[in-house]
Parts: structure tokens; sequence; C-alpha cells
């Protein structure tokens, strides 16, 4: 069986997971820049802190969004699946940066 053409699937995985690496990058240089302007460090309950914590779930999200629509796109028989490997490939490390530097900061306190 020949494959025709890229998978969809795998182009909208790959789209997605660019748009959320350099999301996720531009949130946490706002954040870091955040906080070594505040003097004391950002406070966790200002409207900036918590509008910053909600674009890194939305970020997550997309993130899985783009892992399960590449998943699906690898998993396709009639289609080339090059775009759907390496939008898996990006939205996964993005995911698990995301998740290790939520997990350093809340380990630092």
């Amino acid at each position: 069986m020949e494959r025709k053409g890229q998978s969809k699937l795998g182009i909208a995985s790959l789209l997605i997971s660019i748009f959320t690496a350099i999301g996720l990058f531009i949130v946490f240089l706002i954040a870091g820049v955040m906080e070594s302007n505040t003097y004391g460090g950002i406070d966790e309950e200002s409207a900036g802190a918590i509008i910053l914590g909600l674009f890194i779930f939305g970020f997550v999200f997309l993130d899985l969004l783009a892992i399960g629509l590449g998943i699906v796109g690898i998993l396709q028989k009639t289609r080339e699946r090059i775009t759907a490997i390496i939008g898996t490939i990006i939205s996964s490390a993005t995911f698990l940066i995301t998740v290790s530097l939520i997990g350093i900061g809340l380990s630092m306190g």
C-alpha cells in the first residue's frame, strides 16, 4: 500500500507543538523577568502570576492535544508519518520540560 501525502493530523500536531514550544518559552521568560524585577520575588496571588499560571496550564493542554494528534497521525496507514513523528517528539519534550520545571518550582517552595 503506497502512502499518499502527509497526515493532516501530523501536520496539526507539528504546528501545535511548535506554537506551544514558543508560547511556553515566552511565558517562562516573562515569569523569570517578573521574578527578578520584583523585590522579594513575585507575589503568588497577584493577577500577573495567576495569568501566567493559566497560560502554562493552557499550553500544557495544547501539548497533550498535540501528543494525541501525533500518535493518531503515526498510526495512519495511508499517510506519511514524518510530520506526526516530529510533532509528537517536540510536544513530548516540551511537556516533560514544563512538568519538570513545575516540579522543581514546587520542591523549592
